[in-house]
């Protein structure tokens, strides 16, 4: 049975999600702690929250927790279905504690975020829904989270690179949490990133929904950072970034059934910036759909780091006009800077792509450049059929080792005759300039 405590907050959550919260309020799901944020104020100065829509559902519609000890919500919900305007929460109303013990979150309606990034709290640059230190929650409910990115893309550096760079709130965000479950959700329109996944582990991710034009700038899908067992299933993610993004400290990530495009592709990294040391172990994509992204299955590093990426497997993938369908980048550098040559590297072996096909955009279908002094190693390729338009597709590889078994379209022989003692007595490396992808 659920504790008083546990009860106030779900019924909360649900008000809040579903009707009122079709705004910008910050909910902060915590241990003991006030968790509710309001990053933005009215132009009185008061905390506020806007109304946008009208409250979905009918209010003859059978909700268990409309008995007469609540009336004032069934109230406040009808209130906000007749009318567009401002109202205040106050969290204490509905005798709303965050105790980390809800197991069962409802998301219905949709959640808006304010548009101006001047009527964000600036305490609070990073972050706008962020549920922290859960243990078993359930999300879901077929909601909407809107993040009313379009005025933060606009004043971006990556957009118009005589504007400062600066931080932008992140959508959505599970922090320091365990057995969480979130289902049947829609996010979309992030000022950056849409959905973080940091210092968890046991979280399942299902039928989650993203989306945002393919032009805007560091959206990523949903970034894993420094977590373990993950597991992200049914998703359908397009982005101006990464669609999955996998950084250092986190180990067994597995992913099924991915539609992604727009975007970046699935990416591990980026890792090793500003010669730090990065980890990342144990990641399968299993089953994938990648439509006109700018990469497909990606491991990007930073020159100078340190650390490793190991022990992974893409398998069952389906490229649709990709630009580099197969990619590894040891020397990326998404800087308005050129990127000085260092010798480190985080070290890249154990990777498997598997039954990999479809059609790339450029010449280049399978691309791996390596470090001359951190080579890649025990690549394996197998049953890969990937084709450019006009049937020139190749495989470019520099310090990149491993071999391929089976039907392997273009053929990767340069993955068994790579010479690479930091002589760079390389033919390909000698003819050709390695591209490097940026972003």
């Amino acid at each position: 049975m659920k504790t008083r405590a546990t009860q106030s907050l779900t019924k909360f959550v649900v008000l809040l999600l579903a009707v009122l919260a079709k705004t910008g309020a910050d909910y902060r799901a915590t241990s003991g702690e006030d968790h509710i944020r309001r990053p933005w104020r009215g132009s009185d100065g008061e905390e506020e929250q806007r109304v946008v829509e009208e409250a979905a559902g009918d209010e003859h519609d059978h909700h268990p927790w409309w008995d007469d000890e609540n009336d004032h919500l069934k109230a406040l919900m009808l209130w906000g279905s007749e009318r567009v305007g401002r109202i205040p929460v106050n969290v204490d109303s509905f005798d709303a504690v965050g105790d980390g013990v809800a197991d069962d979150t409802r998301v219905q309606g949709t959640i808006i975020a304010p548009e101006e990034p001047k009527q964000w709290d600036p305490k609070n640059p990073r972050a706008w829904l962020v549920f922290s230190k859960l243990t078993g929650i359930r999300i879901q409910g077929g909601g909407t989270i809107d993040g009313s990115g379009t005025k933060w893309w606009a004043s971006s550096c990556k957009i118009n690179k005589t504007n400062p760079c600066r931080e932008a709130p992140t959508a959505f965000s599970i922090d320091s949490s365990s057995g969480v479950r979130i289902r049947d959700l829609t996010i979309q329109n992030a000022q950056q990133m849409h959905f973080t996944i940091s210092r968890s582990d046991t979280i399942r991710v299902s039928g989650v929904r993203i989306r945002s034009p393919r032009d805007s700038p560091n959206t990523d899908g949903i970034h894993i950072s420094d977590s373990t067992n993950i597991a992200i299933q049914n998703c359908r993610i397009g982005t101006g970034d990464d669609c999955i993004s996998i950084v250092n400290g986190s180990s067994t990530i597995k992913m099924k059934n991915i539609d992604c495009g727009p975007g970046h592709g699935i990416s591990i990294g980026s890792l090793g910036k500003d010669n730090t040391a990065a980890t990342v172990t144990g990641v399968v994509l299993d089953t994938a759909t990648l439509t006109e992204t700018s990469n497909g299955l990606r491991i990007k590093t930073w020159q100078g780091g340190s650390g490793y990426v190991k022990s992974v497997r893409f398998e069952n993938v389906k490229m649709n006009d990709v630009e580099n369908p197969i990619i590894i980048d040891q020397f990326y550098c998404d800087s308005m800077t050129r990127c000085k040559n260092q010798t480190s590297a985080v070290k890249i072996s154990q990777v498997m792509y598997k039954n990999i096909s479809g059609t790339s955009r450029s010449p280049s279908a399978m691309k791996f450049a390596c470090s001359d002094t951190v080579p890649c190693s025990n690549i394996v390729l197998n049953n890969i059929n990937l084709e450019t338009e006009n049937g020139n597709a190749e495989t470019f590889c520099n310090c990149a080792m491993g071999f391929d078994y089976g039907f392997v379209r273009p053929a990767a022989d340069c993955l068994k005759n790579t010479a690479c003692d930091g002589s760079r007595d390389y033919k390909q490396k000698e003819t050709r300039k390695i591209l490097h992808t940026e972003l």
